[in-house]
């Protein structure tokens, strides 16, 4: 193709070469988030989506990654800590997780309707 008047030859699509980069890029992106435990949806990941939307992929990642791996550091700080502190305890507060509040809805609408515990033990749990 003969270009003249200062134009030059751009092209409008990926060669197959490039084509699959892309795919090899999503492919080790998604291996690296499920090796942290990141659901690849909440990554913007294509293909495999485990979860039926964001947020039940937002509450997998709080439960079965970042909640684990706060409490395994917490418990390490409260060993380390333990000589100056006897008896103290480093834990989450789960209340403050935005991503756990309609958990815990559900438990408050379960517990406000158990007729059998009175108003104390409601307030325990």
């Amino acid at each position: 193709m003969l270009l003249e008047g200062g134009l030059r030859w751009q092209a409008m699509s990926l060669t197959p070469a490039e084509m699959d980069f892309v795919g090899l890029k999503a492919a080790a992106a998604r291996e690296i988030a499920l090796a942290f435990g990141v659901p690849p949806m909440l990554m913007g990941l294509p293909g495999d989506n485990s979860y039926a939307n964001y947020r039940e992929a937002n509450k997998a990642l709080w439960r079965q990654t970042i909640l684990p791996l706060v409490a395994k550091i917490s418990a390490g700080l409260g060993q380390g800590l333990a000589g100056w502190w006897p008896g103290l305890r480093i834990e989450a507060d789960l209340d403050g997780v935005a991503a756990l509040s309609d958990e815990r809805g559900a438990l408050w609408d379960r517990v406000a309707a158990a007729d059998f515990l009175s108003g104390e033990e409601k307030r325990a749990c």
